[in-house]
């Protein structure tokens, strides 16, 4: 029996313009003195952040849903359009509004059939569920564990970091702060069911595990475990 190949209904150049979309809802989100601009005084919640952040969870999603066996496409653009009302919506309800960015914005393509764009928007719309994955859809599954493994590792590490400078903390704490990663990290890792999510959160705590023993290693006086 031969594999049924499916031609994409997503283009290169449809996903780049998609992209090009995104980008730019989140900057008018921020420049929206009126409705928009939610969070802009941390940096890892500006525009530029968040692109940042949705790039990662497409290529992360594309990477378990390539795995997994899962729709793609359905994954890709689910992925990028995840986010996009991050910054003008309440947080509980910015999966939904940003599942009627992605609705309006594929049905004014015209080119999409309407499985194709149910499925993104669902996926999208359920991006923030808390529950078991086992009980979502494939597709939409491989999103929350990409969106949830883009803050472990090396970049999650950073992240907090770089957060240390806001809460006037040193580098002496720093220790402290890339634990927070590693707990972050054991969470992700029980909560994902795919082989691939589950292989890449033991590769990025690996990465964690290794800094935090960097960090004892070199810096003189680190607190560790709340004692220097």
């Amino acid at each position: 029996m031969g594999v049924e190949v499916r031609e994409s209904p997503v283009s290169a150049e449809a996903f780049e313009a998609m992209e090009a979309f995104v980008g730019d809802y989140l900057a008018a989100s921020v420049n929206n003195e009126e409705e928009g601009g939610r969070m802009r005084w941390y940096p890892w919640h500006s525009a530029a952040y968040r692109f940042n952040h949705i790039r990662n969870v497409v290529a992360i999603a594309t990477e378990i849903a390539e795995a997994e066996g899962a729709n793609v496409d359905v994954v890709r653009v689910a992925a990028l359009f995840h986010d996009v009302s991050k910054l003008e919506a309440e947080q509980d309800y910015h999966a939904e509004a940003g599942a009627r960015v992605a609705r309006e914005y594929l049905d004014s393509q015209g080119e999409y059939p309407d499985s194709f764009v149910e499925e993104v928007c669902t996926a999208v719309a359920d991006h923030s569920y808390q529950g078991p994955l086992g009980e979502l859809p494939l597709e939409t599954r491989c999103l929350i564990e990409a969106d949830l493994l883009d803050k472990v590792g090396a970049n999650g590490a950073i992240l907090l970091v770089l957060r240390m400078g806001y809460e006037s903390r040193t580098h002496m704490d720093a220790a402290e702060m890339v634990d927070r990663v590693t707990e972050r990290g054991e969470s992700v890792a029980s909560r994902v069911e795919s082989d691939e999510a589950v292989s890449i959160a033991h590769q990025r705590r690996k990465r964690v595990t290794w800094l935090r023993e960097w960090l004892e290693d070199e810096v003189a006086g680190m607190d560790v475990d709340g004692e220097e």
